[in-house]
């Protein structure tokens, strides 16, 4: 076999392994696509079909009609939004301090809050749910988007980003007569864009596509969001509709495929530049 033939059979190989781990993590988004235009006759049916026999949307209208799920799609909005927009305001001045201003003991207060990235937020959630049960707080917006305020995690993430900018646009900005603040909000976070939106869009995401929290911190469909509400379609014997389960799944997942479009440069500027892999 010469030099040649053996390199067109491995870039053939190549090509092969990677269409196959392409259909591998494509295959589930397809089911969930196909599935929530199925009838329930071709659900059941067996063997299953990929395909479905009649498309219909009955599916996603039984969705809207079983659940009140446009108002669990406005909470879902409401609670990624708010925890978004709180998490990129502290965060960010968190990280300014770490990054940017000399004070004693900032090394030691950056490893404590590394630390705190090891311990699951399954440890904290009777303590952090007992503080918002006694606020009174327990299915409202508050409750659910206060504890998720901060997050360390981004706290880090734009840490690193900001000490990688020259600090000499600080100094520029102080011989002017600058402060802190106006440093801060002038000078860093200008220049801090692409790494504000990855961080926006992880909290986003996470925030929207959580199912734990919301069911904890909620006690009625009306409080629910999109994602916790899909659960309620689960019966007492454990069986669900997965046609209307597919269809809420689909309309959930829209707006996150649609903001990652519209995001997509920027999100991959900022995970490049923020030396993340």
């Amino acid at each position: 076999m010469t030099a040649a033939t053996r390199t067109r059979a491995g870039r053939a190989l190549l090509l092969v392994l990677t269409l196959a781990a392409i259909a591998f993590m494509v295959l589930p988004t397809l089911i969930v696509l196909l599935t929530a235009f199925k009838p329930q006759a071709s659900i059941d049916r067996w063997p299953p079909t990929l395909l479905p026999g009649a498309p219909t949307l009955d599916n996603f209208a039984t969705i809207l009609d079983t659940l009140p799920f446009g108002r669990m799609f406005l909470n879902s909005l409401v609670f990624a939004t708010g925890v978004t927009a709180l998490t990129l305001v502290f965060d960010s001045l968190a990280a300014y301090a770490l990054a940017r201003i000399d004070f004693r003991g900032r090394r030691a207060l950056l490893l404590v809050l590394i630390a705190t990235l090891m311990v699951p937020f399954q440890a904290t959630l009777i303590p952090v749910y007992q503080i918002v049960a006694d606020l009174g707080w327990v299915n409202t917006f508050q409750g659910m988007i206060t504890p998720r305020a901060a997050s360390v995690f981004g706290i880090y993430l734009l840490r690193q980003f900001f000490v990688a900018l020259p600090r000499d646009l600080d100094s520029a900005a102080r011989l002017d007569g600058a402060g802190e603040f106006r440093v801060f909000w002038s000078i860093v976070l200008p220049n801090a864009t692409p790494a504000l939106i990855t961080l926006g869009l992880f909290s986003f995401v996470n925030n929207w596509n959580d199912l734990l929290w919301p069911l904890i911190f909620t006690t009625t469909p009306e409080m629910a969001t999109a994602v916790s509400g899909l659960s309620l379609l689960t019966g007492q014997s454990g069986t669900a509709p997965y046609g209307v389960m597919m269809a809420g799944a689909l309309i959930t997942t829209a707006p996150l495929v649609i903001i990652f479009l519209f995001f997509q440069r920027r999100f991959v500027e900022g995970v490049a530049t923020t030396g993340m892999k």
